[in-house]
């Protein structure tokens, strides 16, 4: 399985991006697929993920009511509209896949498949 992130950039604080998540491989309805992301010196944070299927979807908890995770599962494609940025967003935006139990999807250790990553810079 390989994922491809793309859609990073430079935005201005209370801006909109969308970031988008190409996957070669199986996405079974039952694997999830989920956003982490990394701001330099911080150790990575969950921000969003779902089953393949459109069920059980979580958010972090700083980006609840802002980011908003989707599929298109027979493109094999994720995405993650992000609204209402803001400076503390900024970070390398991750998309994974794995098979993690619903209780244990926030976990970065439970996906096995890691994208290359893309930057999103909110400017103040």
């Amino acid at each position: 399985v390989q994922l491809q992130a793309s859609g990073g950039g430079l935005v201005q604080a209370g801006g909109s991006l969308r970031l988008s998540c190409a996957a070669s491989g199986p996405t079974h309805s039952t694997y999830s697929v989920a956003w982490f992301r990394q701001a330099p010196g911080k150790e990575r944070e969950f921000v969003a993920a779902m089953r393949w299927s459109g069920n059980s979807i979580i958010y972090g908890d700083s980006v609840k009511g802002r980011f908003i995770i989707s599929r298109e599962q027979v493109k094999k494609s994720a995405y993650l509209q992000m609204n209402s940025l803001k400076p503390e967003d900024t970070a390398v935006y991750y998309c994974a896949q794995g098979r993690p139990i619903i209780t244990n999807m926030h976990n970065s250790r439970a996906y096995d498949y890691w994208g290359q990553g893309t930057q999103v810079t909110v400017s103040s």
